[in-house]
C-alpha cells in the first residue's frame, strides 16, 4: 500500500519494481485458487445472441438478388432491422459460418503505384468502357460491352452482339449520350471523357472519329494496366460473378434478357460504399442535387 495516499500500488508497478511478469503472477493466482478469471468484454451488450444474429443474416443473404456482398453490406442491412452490430462481430460470425465469399489475395508485387484517383466528383464528367465475353450453346462467343460513370457507378449504356467490333463498342456510348446528355449532336458531350483500353474498338478511327464529333475526350488507360479502367473493369466482374456465370445461356436472346434484367437491378438494388450504400441510382441523383 501507499503510505502516501493508501491506496494500493498498481500491479504493474510492482512487477516492474520486484521484475517480474505480471504472467507469472496470473498464473500464480490461477494455481492457487484453481480457476481462472475471465473478463467481459466492455461496454453495453447487444440483445441478439449468435444464433440470432446469424439467423437475421442468412435471411437478409437469402432476400439479397446478389451473391458477393461481404460482411460490411450485411452490417448494414441488418442495421435497417434496427440490429445494430459491431463489424467485428458480423465478420467474425460469417467467417465462423463459412458465409463469406472467396476473394482474391492482393497483387503479389506489392503496390501498383495506382495512388491517384479515377473516380469524379460529378456525373457525366467520366464514364468508363469496356468489353467482357460470354458463351452460349447457340451462338458461342458473344460480346458485352458497356458504359459506366466514374461518380455514381450506374450503368449508363449497354450492349450484347456476336460480333465485338467497333460498332458494338460504340453502342453504349450513344444509349448513355442520349438518355443523359439530352439528345444526339455534333459537340453536344464537351467536358465529359470516356475511360477505354486500347483494344482495336477502341483504337479505331470510327470509333475516336464518332467520340470527336460528340465532343467527348477520349483518354486511354496505361498499357497493361487495367487499374487505370478499374470503375468498368470493376462492374464486369461484378456481371460475371452474379449474372454470367449464374446461368448457362441457351442463345444470345436469352443472354440479351437476363443481362438486361440484372443491369436494371445493379442500377436499382447494387450498394456501392463509398456512397455510404446508396445504389447507383441514388447515388447520381444525390450528387446532382448537391450540386445544384
Amino acid at each position: 500500500m501507499s503510505p502516501t495516499t493508501g491506496k494500493r500500488y498498481p500491479l504493474a508497478a510492482i512487477c516492474k519494481a520486484y521484475r517480474l511478469a505480471r504472467s507469472s503472477v496470473y498464473a500464480s493466482q490461477v494455481r492457487e485458487t484453481g480457476c481462472r478469471v475471465t473478463c467481459a468484454k466492455r461496454g453495453p451488450r447487444t440483445p441478439w445472441s449468435d444464433a440470432e444474429i446469424v439467423a437475421a443474416i442468412r435471411e437478409e443473404l437469402t432476400a439479397r438478388p446478389f451473391h458477393t456482398e461481404g460482411h460490411r453490406k450485411v452490417r448494414r442491412l441488418l442495421r435497417r432491422r434496427s440490429m445494430r452490430i459491431g463489424k467485428n462481430r458480423v465478420l467474425r460470425l460469417m467467417r465462423e459460418n463459412r458465409l463469406l465469399v472467396p476473394h482474391r489475395q492482393g497483387s503479389p508485387r506489392g503496390d501498383r503505384t495506382h495512388s491517384g484517383r479515377i473516380t469524379t466528383d460529378l456525373p457525366n464528367e467520366l464514364w468508363g468502357t469496356d468489353a467482357a465475353r460470354f458463351y452460349t450453346r447457340k451462338d458461342g462467343w458473344c460480346w458485352f460491352f458497356g458504359a459506366i460513370d466514374h461518380a455514381s457507378d450506374d450503368i449508363v449504356g449497354w450492349h450484347v452482339a456476336k460480333k465485338g467490333d467497333r460498332w458494338a463498342a460504340l453502342e453504349p456510348i450513344m444509349q448513355g449520350v442520349r438518355n443523359y446528355v439530352g439528345g444526339y449532336a455534333p459537340k453536344i458531350a464537351l467536358g465529359l471523357g470516356l475511360r477505354h483500353d486500347w483494344g482495336p474498338q477502341y483504337m479505331s478511327d470510327r470509333f475516336l472519329g464518332e467520340l470527336r464529333w460528340l465532343g467527348i475526350a477520349s483518354t486511354p488507360s496505361f498499357v497493361g494496366e487495367p487499374e487505370c479502367n478499374g470503375v468498368m473493369e470493376r462492374f464486369n466482374r461484378t456481371l460475371k460473378e452474379e449474372c454470367i456465370y449464374m446461368h448457362d445461356f441457351e442463345s444470345l436472346e436469352e443472354a440479351r434478357a437476363v443481362i438486361g434484367a440484372f443491369i436494371e437491378t445493379y442500377n436499382t438494388q447494387w450498394m456501392i460504399e463509398r456512397h455510404d450504400y446508396m445504389t447507383p441510382m441514388e447515388a447520381r441523383e444525390h450528387l446532382l442535387r448537391e450540386a445544384a
